[in-house]
């Protein structure tokens, strides 16, 4: 039975956290996905640790936590574009993300090669 667009963008979501906690150690307090055309977007907000809050206060501090946490969602990147791959059925071409220090929140957007959002209006 095929699943409706909002049911997929859920199971991103889950997904996403499952991956975070097991190769993170610690999940997002929420996140949400959205599917749009070739586009996945998914927010996920409150990543930061009580301590990279207080580090973000100065710019050395700032910048050191957005090159660490990219490093470390780059060097899984593989696990989640086969991940995005198998829910999905659609090649990913790349994935592009970034982190705001003053929000602590986080985007993550994966490119694919097809239009997903089309299969949900056939």
């Amino acid at each position: 039975m095929p699943v409706s667009k909002g049911e997929m963008e859920d199971q991103i979501s889950r997904a996403l956290t499952q991956w975070e906690k097991e190769y993170l150690g610690r999940g997002s307090v929420a996140v949400k996905t959205d599917i749009i055309r070739n586009i996945i977007l998914i927010q996920l907000k409150g990543i930061l640790t009580p301590a990279e809050k207080n580090l973000a206060s100065t710019k050395e501090g700032l910048l050191s936590i957005k090159r660490i946490r990219a490093d470390l969602i780059e060097s899984g990147s593989e696990q989640l574009k086969e991940m995005i791959t198998r829910i999905t059925g659609k090649d990913v071409i790349s994935m592009h993300t970034d982190i705001s220090t003053r929000t602590g929140e986080r985007v993550i957007v994966f490119l694919l090669r097809d239009n997903l959002e089309e299969e949900f209006r056939k």
